[in-house]
């Protein structure tokens, strides 16, 4: 296996079009890219392993807490992670979080319980950012609010680690969380109280635009193998590469890895030119596109490698986890399914 060296990329806000990214690969010249647009073309300095995943940062626009944390996320002398999706609830729908956000005085008290949130295992991790309810009877859409909360706050517990298809992806680790009686100041709220739905979309557009710069990049990694291992494999007397099936899936492969490529491009593109919104049906397309694409090229491969695809001699078996993984990840490909079908319905029903 060979993976970039290193992959540094820094995000200091929630939105996705201010991320300015550094990438170095060996033997290669630092690049600097800004737009999603550009860094896509990045695949191949860091795109194409799972391990360029941790360093991708968020941290929020409260200028106090950019200023505490931005500069030690961007030297990566600490990480966040993004606290979320809850056990309890259908966490698809941010609306039905059910951690609570109670200000008490110069305080917010939050307590509920959290899972499935990614680098929380990484010794680094020093702060989360937490979404939660400020306040349940307001309108549906401004009930919910994120807050910064320290690791090492008093009552933040790491319930266990979860393992993905028995990978536990240590150290980055995907952990359960407990929140009893945690208490920060005012000032760590981001952007204000009723701003987390708002806030959560804005992350979860960019954010999906990474999730599908990987996807290709294992997609494209995964081609590559299976073409080395059909010109030196032989089998029942001439090459695997000889046959026409494996022919017929390498031809698929490419195509399908270059349309979703074209397609993730497109949607980085609409938002660097009029945001999310104006790109939502894009950024829902991808989402349902590059997992499914990922999963089906890496199973070719696989395919091809027999039981040694399975273990990891191989980076297949890993690949396939975290291509199947986004299919949930920022969104179950039927949320997505049904929010294209709205879009494109709603042309024809004004």
């Amino acid at each position: 296996m060979h993976y970039a060296d290193t992959a540094i990329v820094f995000m200091l806000t929630v939105s996705a079009t201010a991320t300015i990214g550094l990438f170095r690969q060996s033997g290669q010249e630092i690049v600097q890219a800004s737009p999603p647009a550009q860094t896509v073309y990045l695949r191949k300095v860091g795109i194409q392993t799972q391990h360029c995943s941790p360093v991708f940062h968020r941290a929020g626009r409260n200028p106090g807490i950019v200023t505490g944390y931005g500069l030690a996320l961007a030297a990566q002398a600490i990480r966040s992670a993004f606290a979320m999706t809850e056990p309890q609830v259908a966490s698809s729908d941010a609306t039905n979080i059910e951690t609570r956000i109670e200000r008490q005085g110069d305080n917010y008290v939050i307590n509920g319980r959290k899972w499935w949130i990614s680098g929380a295992g990484d010794p680094r991790c020093a702060v989360y950012i937490t979404m939660g309810k400020t306040d349940p009877n307001a309108p549906r859409h401004v009930q919910q609010s994120m807050v910064i909360i320290p690791a090492d706050a008093p009552g933040l517990k790491v319930v266990r680690p979860l393992n993905v298809f028995g990978y536990d992806d240590a150290p980055h680790g995907h952990m359960e969380l407990s929140f009893e009686n945690v208490t920060v100041p005012v000032g760590n709220i981001l952007l204000g109280e009723g701003r987390g739905f708002e806030i959560a979309q804005g992350r979860l557009g960019p954010g999906r635009i990474h999730h599908c710069m990987r996807l290709i990049g294992l997609a494209e990694r995964a081609l590559e193998l299976m073409c080395r291992r059909a010109v030196a494999r032989v089998a029942f007397g001439k090459p695997l590469a000889a046959q026409t099936v494996t022919k017929e899936r390498i031809a698929e492969a490419r195509c399908k890895i270059d349309m979703a490529r074209l397609l993730t491009l497109k949607a980085a593109w609409m938002m660097d030119m009029a945001g999310n919104k104006f790109a939502q049906s894009e950024i829902a397309m991808i989402k349902v596109v590059a997992p499914s694409m990922a999963c089906e090229v890496i199973d070719w491969a696989i395919q091809l490698y027999g039981g040694a695809g399975m273990c990891d001699d191989f980076p297949l078996a890993y690949s396939y986890t975290a291509a199947r993984t986004l299919r949930f990840a920022d969104g179950p490909d039927e949320v997505h399914r049904n929010a294209i079908a709205k879009m494109e319905l709603g042309k024809y029903m004004r």
